[in-house]
């Protein structure tokens, strides 16, 4: 009895802090991924930084949103399958009820979103933050900063969804070679995985049945709730490099078929670049225009099915290769591509298309100094923000 109370108790604790990060986090997948670092890491203390740089990899070789997949991997490790679910939801549900009430209200009215300039100032300032305190616990060598200084390079001058993969994956490659040594001691404290490969097995294969089923099915049963299944899994299963590169698939498959017009779809990815948690939730806003709230659920729940599956049915045999030693100089290698690749995506599009005057250079400087000095909490941070927005932006 007192072990399904302390169950209850931790699945409770995972979904409601996945909540408040879903209710706080602005500013895209690499943003959200500093605010992880600071609440499950530096905070909470679930896992090491070691172990979440491994899960932040595993994240940027996997299609669908990097974000979200990382707090399902956290879920797993702490609550099993059902705490990676309510992982996911907690941080998924408040933008989709946002943008569910977005598209139902924006007949009737056009909302000025300009004091939200103020949360993308709060995630710069908590993008910066996370990076600094990852390099610090991820970069012990003058290797480890080479290979991090080339991976942001790589990304930087390359503007490609596989530019990601390709830095890792080289990056892995010079670990080997140099890291082998540096590295020995550092092994990953994931020392109990809540699943069994064969289970893992099981959703990497139901992954693959869904991609090849689903469109079968849509042909065969001509109904509007297939389609949109069909549609949306296909988009999670396939696209590389989060919310913004499932853009131009989306539009194809929805705007240029005439289910929702050009003006309609614009609308609905600028409100979801206004709201906190994932950009794939914008999947919520096209079901709801297409087939109302029936329609939001199905597409929410098909996109990031396939994030869910991969990531649960992978992770078993990720952390496995981790510890093993031949492989830790590999790890670390790619461990440092990442934290290169967070800064690639921190100075574009983040702080090129955010820090647009000198008071905003102050703002930030001020949101760190916050953050660094009095360590502020981030949702604190967050209602700073607004109130920064409301003030200087509007």
């Amino acid at each position: 009895m007192w072990k399904v109370v302390e169950s209850l108790k931790r699945l409770w604790e995972i979904f409601f802090v996945a909540l408040k990060l879903g209710c706080t986090s602005f500013g895209g997948p690499t943003a959200h991924l500093g605010y992880f670092q600071q609440e499950y890491v530096q905070k909470r203390k679930w896992l090491s930084a070691h172990d979440y740089g491994q899960l932040v990899m595993l994240s940027q070789f996997l299609p669908g949103p990097a974000s979200s997949q990382v707090g399902m991997g956290i879920g797993l490790l702490r609550g099993g399958v059902l705490g990676s679910f309510l992982s996911f939801l907690g941080f998924t549900l408040p933008s989709v009820l946002i943008l569910i009430l977005f598209a139902y209200f924006s007949m009737f009215t056009e909302l000025k979103m300009d004091w939200i300039h103020g949360l993308k100032l709060v995630a710069v300032a908590i993008i910066a933050h996370a990076i600094w305190d990852m390099s610090k616990k991820l970069l012990s060598t003058k290797w480890h900063w080479l290979i991090a200084f080339l991976a942001l390079i790589t990304v930087l001058m390359w503007i490609h969804p596989l530019a990601q993969i390709a830095a890792i994956l080289i990056a892995a490659c010079f670990g080997f070679q140099l890291l082998k040594k540096t590295d020995e001691g550092n092994t990953s404290k994931l020392v109990y995985i809540p699943i069994s490969k064969t289970t893992g097995i099981v959703l990497l294969a139901l992954f693959f049945m869904l991609l090849l089923g689903l469109p079968i099915l849509s042909a065969l049963w001509h109904h509007e709730w297939f389609s949109l299944m069909e549609k949306f899994y296909l988009a999670g299963a396939l696209v590389f490099g989060g919310g913004h590169v499932v853009l131009p698939l989306l539009e194809t498959q929805f705007v240029q078929s005439g289910q929702i017009s050009t003006s309609d779809f614009l609308a609905g990815y600028g409100m979801t670049q206004a709201v906190p948690g994932p950009l794939f939730t914008f999947a919520a806003y096209i079901g709801m225009v297409i087939a109302g709230v029936p329609g939001a659920i199905i597409a929410t729940f098909a996109i990031f099915l396939p994030a869910f599956l991969l990531v649960v049915g992978a992770l078993p045999f990720w952390i496995s290769l981790s510890r093993i030693a031949r492989l830790r100089g590999a790890m670390a290698g790619a461990n440092a591509a990442v934290i290169g690749i967070l800064a690639a995506a921190f100075i574009h599009p983040i702080v090129t298309q955010t820090i647009l005057s000198a008071l905003d250079i102050f703002i930030v400087a001020i949101f760190l100094w916050c953050l660094i000095r009095w360590k502020i909490q981030p949702y604190l941070l967050v209602l700073l923000g607004i109130a920064v927005g409301v003030i200087f932006y509007t």
